[in-house]
């Protein structure tokens, strides 16, 4: 079958004020092909994207599908003109169903009237079925894990039968094996002439499931090739338009005395964390992996007083530390990037200097609690600065930025709070290859200048890179702590999967 052009875009422009974010950018997909789009936080391939779906309407160029040019002024007209998007962040509707949240705003009628459930369930369970996906219709969405929650909303991108799907960073809340099971759906979707555009900054990820690659820098295109003509070193050349011989900083630090012990914490609630005992050392990177639902994310969250505990202690510097409460947690000078930025990290309609500042207000109060705008404003110019932060000004809205870009106004908020110890929920989740080399740098900075870090990822070569020691969880259970130098990701996985070593194994059999 002859390849055929499914979508073309063409010269678009797009300024916000301060910023001009697309600049004469053009971007052609073949039908029945997966199209890598990438480049840096900033870049503009969101922005790009958003011009597809109609989010934002460009101040030039011009959208033509299978030859024929379209009006796309709202997302209605995109999914009409048959086009989907899953985005990065993601927004269900907590208090209402999987099948409810899947057909929201489509919802099948009964003599025009009334909801159909009967056939809403029917088709979600085909739908699923025809995916794949083991998840209950009925169930509160609000119940769910984030991983699940992603699946669901590429199911939802299915259900409009879209000729062209963007796939916004869609596996960067998954597990290996729902990544696979991804990559199995995406396969089925390109065999049936479905165009996948697809946005990610994991390498070996693109380098897989791609036909072609674009890639952005500053607003602008810079180029497409095959994927089969790249590499991982020269897609971040072409990305970052410089060469990065590393892709992780030098250890330089030495971790001390120990600044955190954790014995037998144990979650209130039964089906969570149990038993965890760990030291975290001063001007040590502690790196926690495990498998979505092996309970990383509450035991940090218990930590930082998010959630109880129902037995267990926490010593600071010698000192038993009763945190029941993010207050408390601060007062012991802890702080806590969370794994969900849009969700329980930034304050969306406020500036990047607000939430820079509002962790910490008490350090710009005058003595009668006045706040004194201008010196919050000087601390917040010299984070942007100190973390290399792409925005017009400090006064920009937070929504506005790109997602590395507003992770590092939440580590400048907690930076300002000058904490010892750093709890740090996935915190490259999203963020390109070389904003990741700025956080790790800074993160390998506060090691060696004697902070203590508790970081949480997924994505394995990052593990191995960062921790001085990798403790892993398996299903609420701390199943192993592993030197980092002698860590592979085979013995990461072993204990992820709570599987006996291999002399072990061998031995019983």
């Amino acid at each position: 079958m002859a390849m055929t052009v499914a979508l073309e875009m063409r010269g678009i422009s797009k300024a916000f004020p301060g910023v001009q974010a697309l600049s004469d950018v053009s971007l052609t997909v073949r039908r029945g092909t997966v199209h890598a789009l990438m480049g840096e936080n900033g870049a503009g391939k969101s922005t790009l994207m958003k011009c597809l779906f109609g989010i934002y309407k460009p101040d030039e160029g011009e959208i033509h599908i299978q030859g024929v040019k379209a009006n796309i002024n709202n997302s209605g007209d995109a999914i009409q003109h048959g086009i989907s998007m899953i985005h990065q962040e993601l927004h269900p509707v907590q208090h209402r169903s999987v099948m409810e949240n899947l057909w929201l705003g489509r919802f099948p009628l009964r003599a025009k009237l009334f909801v159909n459930h009967t056939k809403m369930l029917r088709d979600t369970v085909s739908l699923f079925e025809e995916l794949g996906i083991d998840v209950d219709p009925k169930v509160r969405i609000g119940t769910l894990s984030v991983s699940q929650i992603q699946l669901l909303e590429i199911s939802k991108a299915v259900s409009y039968d879209a000729k062209v799907i963007v796939m916004d960073e869609p596996t960067s809340s998954l597990t290996a094996n729902e990544a696979e099971q991804l990559f199995t759906i995406i396969n089925r979707l390109r065999d049936r002439g479905v165009s996948i555009i697809y946005i990610s900054h994991k390498m070996e990820e693109i380098l897989r499931i791609s036909d072609d690659v674009t890639i952005m820098r500053d607003g602008c295109y810079i180029g497409t090739w095959p994927s089969s003509e790249l590499t991982t070193d020269l897609i971040i050349t072409k990305m970052v338009g410089r060469e990065l011989k590393e892709r992780f900083p030098e250890r330089a630090h030495t971790p001390g005395e120990v600044a955190m012990k954790v014995e037998g914490l144990t979650s209130i609630n039964p089906q969570s964390f149990r038993n965890v005992s760990f030291e975290l050392r001063k001007g040590e990177i502690l790196g926690l992996g495990g498998l979505v639902g092996s309970q990383r994310t509450e035991l940090v969250e218990a930590l930082f007083g998010l959630r109880k505990t129902a037995e267990g202690t926490i010593t600071i510097l010698g000192r038993k530390a009763t945190i029941k409460s993010p207050s408390d947690a601060k007062r012991h000078n802890l702080a806590l990037l969370t794994e969900e930025r849009r969700v329980t990290g930034i304050f969306p309609v406020l500036s990047v200097y607000e939430n820079t500042v509002i962790a910490n207000l008490g350090k710009f109060q005058n003595r009668i609690g006045l706040l004194n705008e201008r010196k919050g404003r000087l601390e917040a110019e010299q984070r942007v600065q100190q973390l290399r932060t792409k925005t017009p000004t400090v006064h920009t809205m937070i929504r506005n930025l790109s997602g590395g870009n507003q992770q590092k106004v939440l580590l400048a908020r907690w930076l300002l709070t000058e904490p010892d110890i750093l709890l740090l929920d996935e915190p490259t989740r999203g963020i390109d290859v070389g904003a990741k080399f700025e956080i790790y740098t800074l993160i390998t900075n506060l090691a060696k200048a004697g902070k203590s870090i508790l970081m949480i990822s997924s994505e394995m070569p990052e593990l191995l890179g960062m921790s001085d020691r990798i403790m892993v969880m398996s299903e609420g259970k701390l199943t192993g702590v592993i030197e980092g130098k002698a860590a592979t990701e085979q013995e990461i996985m072993r204990l992820a999967a709570n599987q006996p070593a291999a002399a072990t194994r061998e031995a019983t059999e």
